[in-house]
């Protein structure tokens, strides 16, 4: 709607057209750049919109969304931005100047310098197209620098959890008493509003875990908000929205530091998940497969113990190899001989100690009900060896025999449980990363990618025998799947994008020259999230997808314009000076437009502002810091492959000995 309304302002105003004339001039003439920014750019969404993974199940309804949005927009501007413009715009902003009154001003002294780098640019465009190389190949060192994660993990969203671990056997009075120590630790801790504790398990926890909710002060009194700097303008101190601040890291730091002195408990303090993914809220989840228990508890632990050297917080591990248990060893060759079946002993501890539901029915006459009876030894009494081995068993013609006469239980540990994958026993590492150095308090700038390659590097030192191997689950299973999927999804756009764009230009060539702002985008969109700070994720990844999508747009504004001028009869510098600096003005209003539009997302603050903040970073700055090339780049490149195309066809009638067209000598005169 911009590019048509402008398009016709100017019609109004350089041409002198009535505006109702100049409504349907305008929006023929820019119909096709608007058509193909359009197209292009929904043909961008539905590459996306069919990623498998679950990271796909969200961007298929970002994808059918923007897609039908842009349609509409379309539709809009080609129907809706005419009809208002004819009605709304009058012939006296035409002025009586020769040169328009809107290029004057501020705005000329920007045409001015425009054109004369695009001069000069036009003059040395070989070493401009070495510059868009060198910009181009610098993706590459950008993309190696920085840091990978899954999804933002590092969110002040003031809430967090801590999970307890306490040994195998603890009781639920023994971990009570321990949750409720952790609650007063917790509560001490600067900024803590409220803490919840609960000990004993959860529907698939065990009686020795445990967990606290954690809740802090509000972004409003430990952030800097706008709201806080206007209340303190008005107090007369306006540094009080800088003062004391801290963030929720800085909460999860001091609380790692309390709960170190419970060195019996193993604990972990982290944020909740934006969304579930169904393996467990865990940064890093690393597994190793294996065939021996025991193998695999001394790999998980070795790993373990250089957690903080490989960047780790709070790792645990899934197999333990501690659970109390009492092991019954039966003498079978006594047992024969006392006429004492295996079965009768197995029945006897299973009664007494597991337990029996249903041994008999009781009814109550009173209230009319039929009750199950269950039979068990007492607590204290089925956790007693001595008790145990003095039950009886009964003998084939004979008299009971005490238990002690014929098994010696044995104390001994066990696994808690054995997990497997892919049919294979199976332990997992699983921690946080350390975004703060435990003794400096510094940022360690560490993310999920390199540390599964540090873990890697890690293990290969192990030297694990081949029929052991790694696995990567959860969060990093998803980051690789996600990321394979978007490199596809991406390779699909470009080729729908030149599809598009030769159906609409009936060229081969322009696309190429339209399509080559893409690259040029992406070293800035890079060197935005290294400069703020941030990683490449999910949501930078999806805004990259929007910057391919509207950065396009100013290389088809300036070739279809130049196409346009040497259909009639401007000769091909003049046509490119001329219509580029016929649409700096759009480009300049969409380019604003859309900066403008994203700042509320890169300078919010709240809950989850960290997530959505890195689509903006990558859409401001890919799309500002590369206007200016891509503002010079795109003529050069349409002249350059403007001359390529016309050497190639001068050695094709060479070749067939057909004389150049009249057009043709010109341009290769110039």
């Amino acid at each position: 709607a911009i590019v048509v309304l402008e398009n016709i302002f100017r019609f109004v105003e350089e041409k002198k057209m009535r505006p109702m004339e100049a409504a349907r001039d305008a929006t023929a003439e820019i119909g096709l750049a608007v058509m193909a920014t359009t197209l292009s750019l929904v043909v961008i969404f539905v590459p996306v919109s069919f990623m498998s993974s679950i990271s796909g199940r969200f961007l298929y309804q970002f994808g059918i969304t923007a897609a039908v949005a842009v349609m509409v927009s379309l539709l809009v501007s080609f129907t809706l931005t005419p009809m208002m413009s004819a009605r709304l715009l009058r012939a006296e902003d035409s002025g009586g100047h020769d040169r328009a009154g809107s290029r004057r001003g501020f705005y000329g002294l920007i045409d001015l310098v425009y054109t004369w780098m695009l001069k000069w640019s036009m003059k040395l465009r070989y070493l401009v197209a070495l510059l868009a190389i060198a910009v181009i190949a610098s993706s590459v060192p950008l993309y190696q620098v920085l840091k990978q994660e899954y999804i933002p993990t590092d969110v002040d969203e003031a809430e967090f959890e801590v999970a307890v671990t306490a040994p195998e056997g603890t009781s639920v009075k023994a971990m009570d008493e321990v949750m409720q120590a952790v609650g007063k630790e917790l509560r001490a801790v600067k900024g803590v509003t409220l803490v919840m504790t609960a000990a004993g398990g959860s529907f698939l926890g065990t009686v020795n875990t445990g967990n606290a909710y954690v809740r802090i002060a509000p972004h409003e009194e430990r952030t800097f908000t706008f709201t806080r700097l206007w209340h303190g303008l008005l107090a007369g101190d306006p540094k009080v929205a800088w003062r004391g601040n801290y963030t929720q890291r800085d909460v999860i730091q001091e609380v790692r530091k309390r709960l170190r002195k419970f060195r019996e408990v193993r604990s972990m303090a982290r944020n909740f998940p934006s969304f579930n993914i169904g393996a467990g809220n865990f940064e890093i989840d690393f597994a190793i497969r294996g065939p021996e228990l025991h193998a695999l508890s001394e790999y998980a632990e070795k790993l373990r113990s250089r957690s903080q050297e490989l960047g780790l917080v709070d790792a645990d591990t899934t197999l333990r190899l501690n659970k109390p248990e009492l092991r019954v060893e039966i003498d079978r060759a006594r047992a024969a001989d006392m006429g004492v079946e295996t079965e009768d002993i197995a029945r006897a501890l299973r009664l007494m100690v597991g337990g029996e539901d249903k041994v008999s029915r009781f009814r109550d006459p009173a209230l009319n009900e039929d009750y199950d009876v269950q039979l068990r030894l007492r607590d204290g009494d089925r956790n007693d060896p001595d008790t145990i081995s003095r039950l009886y068993v009964p003998r084939q013609g004979g008299a009971p025999v005490r238990l002690d006469n014929l098994v010696k239980l044995v104390s001994a540990k066990s696994p808690s449980r054995i997990d497997r994958l892919d049919r294979q026993r199976t332990v997992s590492l699983r921690s946080g990363i350390a975004t703060v150095h435990p003794n400096t308090d510094k940022l360690t700038g560490y993310a999920l990618a390199d540390r599964l390659e540090a873990l890697k590097v890690a293990t290969d030192e192990l030297k694990m025998p081949s029929t052991y191997s790694t696995r990567i689950s959860g969060r990093g299973k998803e980051l690789e799947k996600t990321f394979h999927e978007f490199i596809w999804a991406f390779l699909l756009s470009l080729i729908f994008m030149y599809m598009i764009l030769a159906s609409q230009f009936e060229s081969l060539v322009h696309p190429l020259t339209i399509l080559l702002s893409l690259p040029l985008s992406v070293p800035f969109a890079l060197l935005s999230l290294w400069y703020t700070g941030d990683k490449l994720n999910l949501y930078s990844a999806l805004g990259m997808l929007v910057l391919f999508g509207v950065v396009k747009k100013n290389a088809i504004l300036q070739v279809d314009h130049t196409n346009n001028l040497r259909r009639q009869g401007f000769e091909r510098l003049d046509a490119i000076m001329t219509a580029n600096r016929d649409r700096l003005r759009p480009i300049l209003m969409t380019t604003l437009a859309l900066v403008a539009g994203m700042l509320p997302l890169a300078i919010g603050t709240g809950p989850g502002a960290e997530e959505r903040r890195a689509i903006a970073v990558v859409v401001i700055g890919g799309q500002t810091l590369s206007l200016l090339l891509t503002l010079l780049v795109t003529p050069v490149a349409y002249s350059i492959f403007d001359d390529i195309g016309i050497l190639l066809k001068r050695l094709f009638r060479a070749r067939h000995h057909t004389p150049l067209p009249a057009y043709e000598v010109e341009a290769q005169a110039d």
